[in-house]
């Protein structure tokens, strides 16, 4: 994907007729409401300059007139929708990836955290669809793209929760601004995730493991304990529905006999579980782990 600085990124595509011309008017006026009821006159200049500009016309109707959770992406942030139309998807994505590998979201808080990645995951999701419905990407760079995002969303997520639990005194981390370093905890993401394929619509399939030789736990209880706890903390900031939405579901049944083991487990249980009772199929699914 390369970064397009040009004002005119839009060709001559075809691009999807409106489902619901109606719904194409009202998309549109409420996207020029939602700009002009902030304080920022040049953003509410420019919406009202690009409805009445030929060159969205098709954009506009492929988006309000068939997706109504597109259309509210783009009218609950109607600057991040302005970025997409002045500079492109690729730039406007490689906006969103910086934003989500930003350091500074891993102390900011857990309730600010989730908020954060919900608000980023609104805009990848427009930003990508956008790319996808005008020819811009293949569909090859919209699956890389959709799990790029949910791989950095899921680092972030992990590094919050490792730092605050290093806040909080139950770990202690060498590399404090680094939390995932040689923190002992282990994501390994499986399925089209680790595959680079993910869909509109794809939960991330993940197995989550502790090694006890490494984690540097110092809390009242034990290891196993905090990081069962850690790892429902972390499916909660992924998944939970909020206001703003929710970032991923999760998938954590790939793990060894998920039936009846928490949902993260020691690194020895694993490596037993795989070498004694694990079948072909478990094992052939660790290909495409990462």
């Amino acid at each position: 994907m390369e970064t397009s600085t040009q004002k005119n990124w839009l060709g001559d595509e075809v691009l999807p007729r409106a489902g619901d011309p109606q719904a194409v008017e009202n998309g549109l006026r409420r996207w020029v409401d939602a700009a002009t009821r902030g304080n920022d006159e040049e953003l509410a200049r420019f919406v009202q300059s690009a409805v009445e500009d030929a060159r969205w016309r098709g954009l506009f109707a492929a988006v309000f007139g068939n997706s109504p959770f597109l259309s509210q992406c783009a009218i609950v942030d109607p600057d991040h929708f302005r970025m997409i139309l002045e500079h492109g998807p690729d730039e406007a994505f490689a906006a969103i990836l910086a934003m989500v590998a930003d350091k500074a979201l891993i102390t900011a808080g857990i309730d600010a955290l989730m908020q954060t990645l919900r608000r980023l995951r609104r805009r990848a999701a427009l930003t990508v669809a956008v790319a996808d419905v005008t020819g811009r990407w293949t569909d090859e760079e919209v699956t890389e793209a959709l799990s790029q995002f949910a791989i950095l969303a899921l680092r972030a997520a992990v590094a919050a929760l490792l730092r605050e639990g290093h806040d909080t005194g139950n770990l202690s981390l060498s590399y404090p601004d680094e939390p995932e370093r040689d923190c002992g905890f282990i994501v390994l993401g499986m399925g089209k995730l680790s595959a680079g394929e993910l869909n509109y619509s794809s939960d991330i399939d993940l197995i989550l493991l502790f090694d006890d030789q490494v984690a540097p736990y110092t809390g009242a209880r034990s290891a196993q304990e905090y990081f069962v706890r850690l790892s429902r903390q972390l499916c909660r900031v992924l998944e939970d529905r909020t206001g703003d939405g929710y970032v991923f579901r999760t998938d954590l049944r790939l793990r060894p006999d998920p039936g009846s083991t928490p949902p993260v487990i020691s690194v020895i249980a694993a490596e037993t579980y795989y070498e004694s009772i694990g079948q072909n199929w478990e094992r052939a699914a660790m290909i495409k782990a990462r």
